[in-house]
């Protein structure tokens, strides 16, 4: 083992991106930061808890007391060669690491060493300090830890193991000897987001699946909140105790109410808390003593009522998760979990769907009461539902993570207000949609946060690059969700419009050829039908193998009974079991999953092969062709992010924190971005920049004529059409001209001479840093025209293989660029490789904010940039690399 006895002190603060809240595997919440001076007697302390066979294990022998010695040097840090973590619960420490740069030949390397306070082992914390301390030491540049592990000490080898390092073991008598690098590879990335979903997914579980509840506030006064959430939970039938914690009161609503939270007899998994912000300082102290899991906060006045609610809201997070806790809220409207085998309705909704399996997320109170009442009315049966209001911990990424699991749901619905980490997001929706069904309602907030000229459409672009499907409405999110929630996913796009109204069969026809379905003649029955007429022709559309999906239209001319027609079309569905087609309906106007057109399940609710109707055939139409757009992404193979060879990440770093400003960003100047650019192998037309004729001749006669000569203010760049540029100039006296020329015109002596570049056709691209999706590509064919019309396609970042190459077919415009009468096809590929390049750039760079290329030239053998520029800046405070944590 390393000899801890040098006591030189530590020479630096400790990074303050180093402090995170962290999920244990267990969904509990710990906290971790480097270990400082201060610690010296709390770890005393600790490592007096630790058992003798965990010492043992530790320390390779009895080890009663650290020594003043190894104290010193434990709580005496650089933070660079020699870093220590700590996590922490409430005020006890329950989990120590550290590692210390070794003094060896070769490639940097560290003896790591982590040890578990023995009531919290079993928890995953050996395997949170290992992921952090591995970050740690990535910064500051060491390649390799080692460790030296007793034999018989299983568990530690297998968190080296489980972490997804590649461990090189050399076993000497009783102590293993560990090797493992600590790039963060694929593989050790795969095994990041796995503990992360599990973590997650357990936290947001432990929420969902309470064994008793109590409630703050609880009164028995109409109209408060404290009653109307008692009530839901009581007339809910939840399966567990509900405790009632009023200080004036022995009873609430006939339950026993206790003084605080503390006098409970039993243990409380779940608080829900109506009581006035004031108060909530002395309640959450009585829940972290309680050992509380999770609180949902229904109480309004924090971050929407202001700066100093705002400032509230980060104290009651801070203090909740230093316990242990996640938090729902504030200004929730509540959680809910029709499962009966917990009967869940910590809401204030007055009604509550059936169970189902479709999960819902939003934040908004009021709008989740308008929700849920939406659901119940069309019959559509949800598992779980969270209306998070301020979301200050609990996010609809969290709640991804848990449905993602959740073999209850089948369908996600998303009402987005706000994004919480956006590249987190797409990161775990891309995953789950892989599987589940996402439908978001994205608003007009949400999309307000983007910045400058990106509008809806990036929305619409980065929810299909993710396999999200975008709705406008609330209306519409119900129409797919029971389209997705009961029948099969469209095989094809083929249609099969069947009906006895043809002025109907002909809405639906245009509607869903409006929306790209392909659809054959309309099968009319006439107004005269019968039940058996529509069993005879359903039955044929659904065996036919000309149709991969059927609308039914019933609208009969003069009231009749629906029920001998509902059960016609019920039998045609399971007299072919086989189709595999789904199935939607305009009968009689209604909406949602009609009782008579529903397979009732355990419970009486509606279940899968339930058939769902529509007020107008276009609403189906438009429900079909969103889950035709996305069964069809679904079943695309998944792409790789592939890094195409020749880049220099390290030495595009060191320029970038050479040239990072003390506080702020800029805008780096051209020379800087060129060579930028060149770390990751990608070129600038190449160009010298020169402040009189003579330069300017003397540049064009090392770059070889012929060469354009470039205005260089801000406005000349940004607008060509005000003639800043001179082409093709082929001589001296053409240079002398042309400088002279553009320094009367602008002003400005400090020209750009550059070669000139293979003619073709310009595109632009840029990489912005949006507020609400993170790093986005743009692209587009250049020009003024194009640029009016919004002409433009996006992309989050980091770019697969196959989505490159789709940004560059995205644009309506992007059929100029295979090829037309008066030009050729141009090197999309080389366009697409360009992308990758930027996209790679952006994932190892977190300081860069914007980098654009306009106009870059494509032609047949090349794609070449004209100009280039980027700008750095402090590196966002919710980037989704590095170790986990929660945001």
């Amino acid at each position: 083992m390393t000899d801890f006895t040098n006591t030189s002190a530590a020479v630096s603060a400790p990074p303050q991106h180093w402090f995170a809240d962290v999920l244990a595997s267990d969904g509990g919440v710990v906290r971790l930061r480097p270990i400082t001076p201060d610690d010296a007697d709390r770890l005393q302390d600790f490592h007096r808890s630790l058992s003798e066979r965990t010492k043992y294990l530790r320390y390779f022998g009895p080890y009663p007391q650290i020594s003043p010695t190894e104290l010193y040097r434990t709580t005496h840090l650089d933070y660079h060669d020699r870093v220590g973590l700590l996590l922490e619960l409430g005020a006890a420490i329950v989990a120590v690491g550290r590692y210390e740069l070794l003094d060896r030949a070769g490639p940097r390397a560290a003896e790591v060493a982590f040890v578990v306070a023995d009531g919290h082992q079993g928890r995953g914390l050996g395997s949170i300090l290992l992921e952090h301390l591995a970050g740690a030491a990535a910064e500051n540049k060491i390649e390799t830890f080692v460790a030296d592990v007793l034999a018989e000490n299983s568990v530690m080898v297998t968190v080296f193991r489980d972490a997804g390092y590649q461990v090189e073991r050399n076993r000497d008598g009783s102590v293993l000897h560990l090797e493992f690098a600590i790039d963060p590879t694929e593989a050790l990335l795969s095994v990041r987001d796995s503990r992360e979903r599990a973590s997650e997914a357990r936290s947001v579980g432990n929420l969902l699946t309470p064994r008793s509840v109590a409630v703050l506030g609880a009164t028995p006064a109409a109209g408060r909140i404290g009653r109307v959430v008692l009530e839901n939970l009581l007339s809910g039938a939840f399966q567990g105790p509900v405790f009632p914690v009023n200080p004036n009161r022995t009873s609430v609503c006939g339950v026993r109410a206790y003084t605080t939270l503390r006098e409970i007899p039993d243990e409380v998994d779940l608080a829900v808390v109506t009581v006035p912000p004031a108060a909530i300082g002395s309640a959450l102290n009585d829940c972290m003593d309680k050992g509380v899991k999770g609180l949902v906060v229904l109480t309004v006045g924090f971050s929407e009522a202001g700066d100093d609610g705002a400032t509230a809201e980060g104290e009651l997070i801070a203090a909740a998760r230093g316990h242990g806790m996640r938090v729902v809220g504030p200004s929730a409207l509540g959680i809910a979990n029709t499962d009966p085998t917990v009967a869940l309705n910590a809401t204030l909704a007055p009604l509550l769907p059936t169970r189902g399996r479709i999960g819902f997320f939003c934040q908004s109170g009021p709008l989740g009461a308008v929700i849920l009442g939406e659901a119940a009315m069309r019959n559509l049966g949800l598992s779980t539902f969270v209306a998070a209001g301020n979301r200050a911990d609990v996010s609809g990424n969290d709640l991804l993570q848990y449905w993602d699991t959740d073999p209850d749901t089948d369908v996600v619905l998303l009402y987005l207000e706000s994004f919480g980490n956006p590249r987190k997001f797409s990161r775990i929706a891309r995953r789950v949609a892989r599987t589940k069904p996402i439908v978001a309602v994205s608003t007009g907030r949400a999309v307000a946060q983007s910045a400058g000229d990106m509008d809806r459409s990036i929305v619409r672009d980065l929810f299909a690059q993710a396999g999200i499907i975008q709705v406008d409405s609330v209306s519409e999110l119900f129409d797919c969700a029971a389209l997705l929630g009961y029948q099969p996913l469209p095989r094809g796009s083929r249609l099969a419009v069947v009906g006895n109204s043809a002025t109907l069969n002909r809405l639906a026809v245009g509607a869903a050829q409006g929306e790209g379905l392909q659809v054959c003649a309309p099968v009319n029955l006439g107004p005269q039908a019968t039940p058996g007429t529509y069993l005879d022709a359903l039955v044929a559309a659904l065996r036919s193998e000309d149709y991969d999906s059927v609308i039914v239209v019933f609208a009969p001319p003069v009231p009749l009974p629906t029920a001998p027609f509902a059960e016609a079309i019920r039998t045609a569905a399971v007299a072919v079991p086989s189709a595999h087609k789904p199935i939607l309906t305009t009968f009689v106007a209604e909406q949602g999953v009609p009782n008579l057109l529903a397979v009732r399940g355990v419970g009486g609710g509606a279940v899968r092969g339930s058939i769902p109707s529509y007020p107008d055939p276009e609403r189906a139409a438009q429900a079909l062709a969103r889950a035709r757009r996305y069964a069809e992404w679904r079943t695309r193979p998944v792409s790789p992010v592939v890094r195409p060879p020749g880049m220099d990440t390290e030495r595009a770093r060191a320029l970038v924190a050479g040239w990072m400003p003390e506080s702020g960003g800029r805008w780096l100047t051209d020379l800087e971005t060129v060579q930028l650019l060149a770390c990751y192998g990608i070129s600038v037309v190449e160009f010298r920049e020169v402040r009189t004729a003579e330069e300017a001749v003397a540049a064009s006669e090392e770059l070889g004529y012929p060469v354009a000569a470039k205005a260089t203010g801000e406005l000349w760049r940004t607008r060509p059409d005000l003639n800043g540029v001179r082409l093709d100039l082929w001589r001296p006296d053409a240079v002398r001209q042309g400088y002279a020329d553009l320094v009367d015109l602008c002003g400005d002596p400090v020209l750009h001479i550059q070669k000139m570049a293979t003619r073709g056709v310009g595109v632009i691209l840029r990489v912005q840093d949006d507020p609400s999706f993170g790093s986005v590509i743009e692209f587009g064919l250049s020009g003024l025209i194009i640029e009016l019309l919004g002409d433009r396609a996006y992309r989050a970042l980091p770019l697969t293989a196959d989505e490159a190459a789709a940004l560059i077919d995205a644009p309506r415009a992007a059929p100029l660029l295979s090829g037309t009468p008066a030009s050729p096809r141009v090197d999309k590929a080389a366009l697409a490789e360009l992308a990758q390049r930027i996209s790679a750039l952006f994932d190892d760079l977190p300081e860069m904010r914007d980098l654009f290329f306009d106009p870059v030239l494509a032609s047949p053998n090349s794609a070449e940039i004209i100009y280039a520029r980027g700008r750095i800046g402090p590196e966002p405070s919710r980037f989704d690399t590095g170790p986990r944590r929660l945001m």
